[in-house]
């Protein structure tokens, strides 16, 4: 066939046909080219792709192939594709029914939006109920007062007299010897009201101004310049003061030229009335050149007097001025303790008009109890003591003859032997050191007497006065009989038995009162001038100035910060430990019997009343404090509302009850540049019931951070600023501090808020008492004969810690202000040992231990940074502020204890049939 073609071809074509052959070989030509065609593409193309990728799995990049054979974590990677459709799924679900979910919160939402609907107009109508219970109370407070208006007058002030310069029309008395306050003396110049205010003379305006002592005239001037009472108004004034002596021997002005001078004064007004003459003697010689001087109207304050001059109830009879211009060294002065001494009693002295009379009719002690009778009550006297201590029953020491000459005295006075030193060197060795009196009986006092009065009370010689008709310094109003013995003359066979028989509990009582009256009137001329103006103005029933308080200058300070609740305070279960205060603070209130209170009520508060009041150096002629009325008693009479009807333990949680059944408290603490510690502590006072307020002592010169936001703990938060970096700035009696209870507590002290609740309760039941948790005692330390700072667990304590301690107000006008100034000096030198020296003066004033609550020892924030107590001096330190307190109190004054009270139905709730008001154990 293939030849045929060709055939045809080569012919042109043209054959056996012609034209149909043609088309017939052009279509085989055309399936067999398409045969060709796809053979080479089945075949070829196959292989070349093969080849190609191939090539490409040979590659040096693992990555580029796609069609290679896969590894295993490939095919993980598959699964993992697997896996998260699956999730996916889940995912999906859920969805699903968080949107059914989200369906059903928006329908409860709604349903609550619909009860906070109801409960704002709940709202609406408790607000509206409680206006109308403002608008009641308010006119029941109206409706009282007007009651009270109705049924008291009005008082107000008195409009203060004021005479005339030169008033004749005061009614005189017929001699000067009857001089009596309610006809010598001008009470129209001193009203209740005026302070008593006092004019004190400048004696270098007179010429008798240099004849004065230089020593006593320059104390008396420093004393005038810083007392509360003294004025420059003259005008005004309800005394007026002149010093005219003690006088120098060589330069003392005549009598009659003394007294032209004393009349010529500007306010004498021709009798001197409402006029005072002070004559202190600073030595036993002390003449008494006022006997020849006509005084007028004149009150006289003097150390000797004769019967014929002295004016009972008008005169003052003044303690003599040895320490003129020096401060008594406490370190000098022996210590109350031991009780006895090596003499029984002593007495040195000389008189030269009887002595001779005396040895010539020396008689036995028995014809003495025979009774036959000397010539006189010296002889006797002298016959008696040598019987005594020829008999030798125990030591004592008499001497009537001085070794050296004797100091000039007056006629029938036995003078004083030898030198001071040598005097007080023999009394420290004497229980008791005999005063005799002048033999004259119209010799009522003399300076020889007060003198030998003073040096035995200085050094703790119980004075022994022979003479019952003897005047002693200020005896109106002070007790005598509690510090000395005073026997008449005739009782001298007696002296000895009588001396012999007093405990030794007795003996160291008198001790402490006479120390305690030789510090407080006799040792400074600050003491004595005070005295001197306290008696006349308890006189005349003017009150005394109050007692100035310390101002707190307050450092600004930014607040807002919300105060958080710490779990371990604040959660206190079921418990309900009283109020939280939402009212404005509630001051304790002040002292208001100052108008009232007569001189016999005060006398028998202070000086008769057992406890604390009978040492108090506040007696009834020093300033009165602003806020004392419940330290004096706290009974109220009346049954007030939550106090007194029992109740059951619910009901006792949630009132204090009691007397004062209204109360609170003040926070008082110290911190030195310990902010985060600070903030810490403020915030755990927050929501604690019956608080006042807090006042933060800050202690460093540098202030607080500006930045520092401090804690709203809902009551105010005073941070008060201090001169100098001082512990003994604790306890100064700040005028912010408006209630009687004060917490003292450290700045790192961490204690619940139930703690702090019980501590007060018991607080309110010993309010003369220190009522904390830290308890210490003090130990004798044999080998060395030396006290001992303990801080040892106990069963016996004699101190509680201020760090955390409740104690009254009162105590830290005392120890700022009364307490002797050597302990708060020791307390600046070690910046230490201050809650010693108020454990101290409390036991000191109230012959009291202190009180300990709950059975905690510690109470130390945890992680707190250590504190100073935490220095290995500090023991040392404590150790040598004990002894150095003793010294200056003249014995141990704290006492021990093993009393402590624990909470026993504070968290128990009892049915009120069965209910116990057993409070404490």
């Amino acid at each position: 066939e293939l030849m045929t073609g060709y055939t045809m071809l080569r012919n042109g074509g043209v054959g056996n046909g012609g034209q149909p052959w043609v088309l017939r070989w052009s279509s085989r030509i055309r399936l067999t080219w398409l045969s060709f065609i796809l053979f080479i593409i089945l075949v070829f193309f196959p292989l070349i792709a093969h080849y190609y990728l191939n090539t490409i799995d040979d590659a040096d990049d693992a990555g580029k192939r796609i069609f290679g054979p896969r590894t295993g974590n490939e095919l993980c990677e598959v699964k993992h594709v697997q896996d998260l459709c699956r999730i996916r799924e889940s995912v999906s679900e859920e969805l699903l029914q968080l949107e059914a979910k989200r369906q059903e919160l928006n329908s409860e939402i709604a349903k609550l939006n619909l009860k906070i609907e109801a409960c704002k107009k709940s709202i609406e109508n408790a607000k509206q109920d409680l206006l109308q219970l403002k608008n009641v109370i308010s006119q029941t407070e109206h409706s009282y007062k007007e009651l009270m208006a109705q049924n008291q007058p009005k008082l107000s002030l008195p409009i203060r007299l004021l005479p005339d310069k030169d008033d004749a029309t005061f009614p005189l008395p017929k001699s000067n010897r009857n001089c009596r306050l309610h006809n010598c003396f001008d009470y129209s110049r001193c009203p209740l009201t005026s302070g008593f205010p006092v004019y004190v003379y400048n004696s270098d305006d007179y010429p008798f101004g240099s004849s004065l002592d230089p020593l006593i005239k320059q104390a008396f001037e420093a004393t005038v310049r810083t007392n509360v009472y003294v004025t420059e108004n003259a005008n005004i004034a309800c005394v007026y003061i002149i010093l005219v002596g003690e006088m120098q021997e060589p330069v003392m002005p005549k009598p009659t030229e003394l007294e032209q001078q004393l009349h010529s004064l500007p306010y004498w007004r021709t009798d001197g009335h409402n006029h005072l003459i002070i004559n202190l003697s600073r030595k036993s010689e002390t003449q008494n050149f006022l006997y020849n001087i006509s005084t007028g109207r004149a009150m006289v304050a003097q150390s000797t007097f004769y019967d014929a001059q002295y004016r009972p109830g008008f005169d003052i009879v003044v303690s003599p001025l040895v320490h003129a211009m020096s401060e008594p060294n406490f370190l000098e002065i022996p210590p109350q303790v031991p009780v006895k001494r090596k003499y029984l009693f002593s007495f040195q002295g000389e008189k030269i008009e009887s002595l001779r009379s005396s040895l010539q009719e020396v008689r036995s002690f028995e014809e003495e109890i025979e009774g036959n009778a000397p010539a006189d009550y010296d002889d006797r006297i002298i016959t008696t003591l040598k019987a005594v201590q020829d008999s030798k029953l125990d030591f004592v020491l008499v001497e009537f003859t001085c070794k050296n000459q004797p100091k000039a005295s007056l006629p029938t006075e036995w003078a004083l032997c030898g030198e001071r030193d040598d005097r007080l060197e023999l009394l420290k060795l004497s229980t008791f050191a005999l005063i005799i009196t002048p033999g004259d009986t119209h010799l009522v006092i003399s300076a020889g007497c007060t003198m030998r009065l003073f040096e035995a009370l200085e050094v703790g010689a119980i004075p022994v006065v022979l003479g019952e008709q003897v005047q002693l310094p200020y005896h109106d109003v002070i007790r005598w009989n509690e510090a000395a013995l005073i026997i008449p003359k005739p009782r001298i066979t007696e002296v000895h038995f009588l001396l012999r028989s007093i405990s030794d509990n007795d003996l160291l009582a008198m001790r402490r009162q006479g120390r305690f009256l030789w510090e407080t009137y006799f040792s400074t001329s600050d003491n004595v001038f005070s005295t001197v103006l306290a008696t006349i103005r308890t006189r005349i029933q003017i009150p005394a100035a109050p007692i100035r308080e310390e101002p707190a200058v307050e450092i600004p300070h930014r607040s807002g910060k919300a105060a958080g609740t710490d779990p371990n305070m604040a959660d206190n279960g079921d418990l309900d430990l009283g109020p939280v205060e939402t009212e404005p603070p509630y001051a304790s209130p002040k002292y208001l019997r100052n108008f009232t209170l007569t001189a016999m009520d005060i006398y028998r508060n202070w000086n008769s009343a057992p406890g604390p009041f009978h040492l108090f150096p506040y007696t009834p002629f020093d300033p009165v404090l602003p806020s004392e009325a419940k330290f004096l008693g706290s009974g109220t009479g009346f049954r007030p509302i939550g106090g007194g009807a029992g109740g059951s333990g619910k009901e006792f949680q949630a009132a204090l009850g009691g007397n004062v059944p209204r109360e609170q408290f003040t926070v008082v603490m110290l911190t030195y540049e310990r902010e985060e510690v600070l903030m810490n502590s403020l915030e755990r006072l927050n929501g604690l019931p019956y608080l006042n307020k807090v006042v933060v002592v800050w202690n460093s010169p540098k202030l607080p951070s500006e930045d520092l936001l401090w804690p709203d703990i809902g009551v105010p938060i005073m941070v008060v600023r201090t001169e100098k970096n001082s512990l003994n700035n604790r306890f100064l009696p700040w005028d912010e501090i408006e209630t009687e209870a004060i917490l003292s507590i450290d700045d790192d002290a961490h204690l619940r808020h139930d703690e702090i609740m019980f501590g007060f309760r018991v607080w309110r039941e010993a309010r003369d008492r220190i009522v904390g948790f830290p308890g210490r005692y003090h130990a004798w330390d044999i080998p060395h004969q030396s006290w001992l700072y303990n801080s040892n667990y106990s069963c016996e304590l004699s101190m509680v810690l201020t760090g955390a301690a409740f104690f009254h107000k009162y105590y830290a006008y005392l120890y700022s202000y009364v307490m002797p100034q050597a302990i708060r000096d020791m307390v600046d030198e070690y910046i230490n040992c201050e809650d010693i020296a108020m454990n101290f003066l409390v036991s000191h004033l109230t012959r009291k231990p202190p009180i300990k609550v709950t059975s905690r020892w510690t109470f130390r924030c945890p992680g707190c940074p250590q504190a100073l107590s935490h220095d290995d001096s500090h023991f040392h330190e404590r150790h040598k502020c004990i002894n150095f307190f003793v010294k200056v109190y003249g014995y141990m004054p704290l006492l021990y204890t093993q009393f402590r009270v624990d909470s026993v139905l504070f968290k128990t709730r009892l049915p009120h049939d069965k209910t116990k008001c057993f409070k404490f154990i």
